[in-house]
């Protein structure tokens, strides 16, 4: 169990940051039709016996090869779009597949590794993202993508290059930022981890509440992990002013046995948090570790 577990959002944690995956929207969720009455004057009310039913959605309709081979890489491209918004990631394959066919493009090879990432297939996902940046390798998003094949993979010295590539050239992405960081997590360099979710929230103070849901979601990792989490976060919001998420994420890390929390007497962070009177009770009267 790793820091890929606390995905793509910090307060799914408040629920948080599994990698996420550049130019690529995942959610893609439709919303199901609205039932509507229509009420005939002539005909006497009657009590209703249950809610209305909701009509399905159907499944997104995939072109046939012979369709798909008629169409244009461009026309290819939006059908792999719209599949992959409503989730059909092998359908949307079969059309960037197809397009990369006809237009051997960085972008439709960065989709493709998208696709798979979301199939958790990271492995096939690599080999499109090293076809993406050896067509374009000014292509942050696509460094990006293969950074998180390795991160899938557990190879973190290769995914930290990788994510800082990307970063090097698109320095203002506040989601490559939090993505390193996240890689620090897991290799327990903290400190490093503590300065990019900083960069993170520099770029982007709402970024751990608004982060894109469109990255491959895991488990949480061990009680130890969430609490050296729990107290990186901390010392981030403490450290930016804003005391209620910072005592938020203290409290999880004293419940999931952070085992230095008295280092927050001492951390220049928290110099003004621990004047605050809620953090004071709450160290003083500290919450049974859950662990």
């Amino acid at each position: 169990m790793t820091f890929r577990s606390l995905t793509i959002t910090c307060f799914t944690i408040f629920a948080m940051l599994s990698p996420c995956i550049a130019n690529g929207d995942a959610s893609g969720l439709t919303s199901l039709p609205q039932a509507h009455s229509t009420a005939d004057s002539s005909v006497p009310a009657q009590k209703p016996e249950g809610p209305a039913p909701v009509a399905a959605t159907p499944p997104p309709q995939e072109p046939t090869l012979s369709e798909m081979r008629a169409m244009t890489a461009s026309q290819l491209d939006e059908e792999g779009d719209r599949l992959r918004q409503a989730k059909d990631y092998l359908g949307a394959l079969d059309c960037y597949h197809e397009a990369v066919h006809k237009q051997p493009t960085a972008g439709y090879y960065n989709k493709i590794a998208i696709s798979q990432l979301m199939l958790r297939h990271p492995a096939e996902a690599a080999k499109a993202a090293k076809k993406a940046v050896r067509k374009d390798k000014h292509m942050a998003e696509a460094w990006n993508n293969l950074a998180v094949t390795y991160y899938m993979r557990n190879k973190f010295d290769d995914a930290i290059r990788t994510y800082q590539r990307a970063i090097s050239l698109q320095p203002g992405f506040a989601s490559f930022h939090n993505n390193l960081a996240a890689v620090y997590m897991d290799s327990k360099q903290f400190d490093l981890a503590f300065a990019e979710y900083r960069k993170a929230f520099e770029l982007d103070p709402l970024f751990f509440e608004s982060a894109s849901q469109n990255g491959i979601s895991a488990r949480m990792g061990s009680p130890q992990d969430r609490a050296q989490f729990f107290f990186v976060m901390a010392r981030l919001f403490a450290g930016s002013g804003d005391l209620d998420r910072s005592l938020h994420f203290l409290r999880g890390a004293i419940e999931d046995g952070y085992p230095k929390i008295d280092d927050v007497y001492h951390d220049k962070e928290f110099a003004r948090a621990i004047a605050d009177e809620r953090f004071v009770a709450l160290l003083k009267d500290r919450p049974v570790s859950v662990r």
